[in-house]
Formats: structure tokens, sequence, C-alpha cells
């Protein structure tokens, strides 16, 4: 598998679809007040770059970087395909991440995931990739649904 990683506009219908598909999951796995996704108008904020990653014309995941200031990025949406599940695709979109945000001179990524049982590959991921456990962030809020990470960027 060959991955191209794109900055997405989010109009094309595979991205919108699979954005769906992660909403609809998150809602299925947790009550409303603890889903965190953000929908595609959402995403489409000014202070989000969201990107895909495709195998061939298959969209294989998503991920985003909103940007909450000079120093500070949040990953979000991040989603693997069901096809593409355990072949890298996830890291593959976190590393282009956290090297966006490095290249932007953030000094460091947070993100917040479930703290469930269907969460331990996401949390797994993260912790392989220098994330550690933090407390909420941001208008995050204590709630034992989510777990919150951080990594320090070195420029």
């Amino acid at each position: 598998m060959t991955l191209q990683i794109i900055v997405d506009d989010l109009t094309g219908t595979a991205t919108c679809a699979l954005i769906a598909a992660h909403l609809d999951a998150m809602h299925a796995q947790c009550p409303a007040e603890s889903v965190h996704a953000l929908g595609v108008a959402q995403l489409r904020h000014p202070l989000i770059t969201v990107w895909s990653a495709w195998d061939g014309d298959d969209i294989a995941g998503v991920g985003a970087l909103l940007q909450r200031d000079a120093a500070h990025g949040e990953v979000k949406s991040m989603r693997v395909a069901p096809d593409h599940l355990r072949r890298g695709v996830g890291r593959a979109l976190l590393r282009h991440i956290t090297a966006e945000a490095t290249g932007r001179g953030l000094e460091r990524l947070q993100l917040e995931t479930g703290s469930g049982p269907e969460f331990t590959a996401a949390r797994t991921l993260y912790l392989s990739e220098g994330f550690t456990p933090c407390g909420p962030f941001a208008d995050y809020t204590d709630d034992p649904l989510s777990m919150f990470f951080v990594r320090e960027l070195s420029g």
C-alpha cells in the first residue's frame, strides 16, 4: 500500500462519508455529552486543517489539526476506514500532523480520545508516538469516558 496524504477541502463524497461514519460510531459508543468529534461543517473552521489519506482511489483515513494558538495544536477527527485498519494509516496520518505542527512552530500537541476498550488501539498508537497522558485542556472537563494526551514538540 502506498499512501498519499493530501490537504482535504471536505467537498469529496468519500471524505464526508468517512467523517459521518466517525461521528455515527462515536455517538454509538458514547453519550452525546462525551462525544468531542467534529462534523464536516465544524471541520471547515479556518483554524482547522484536514488531511485525507488515499490508497489509490480509496480513502484510507482522515485526521485534522486544530491550531488553538501560536504554541498549541490539537489532533482532531482521526479515523481510519474499516478496510484499511491495522495497515499503518493512523500512524502515517498522526506523523504527518505532528510534522506539520512542528513545521508551524507549535510547541505541543494535545488530543482527547475515549477511555473504553473500543479506543485501545487509538490510545496505543498515541502512546507509541510519544504522547503521554495529561489532564483536560482547553474547554474539556474531567469525564470518565475521555482520556487526554500531550506531546511536546521540538523545532
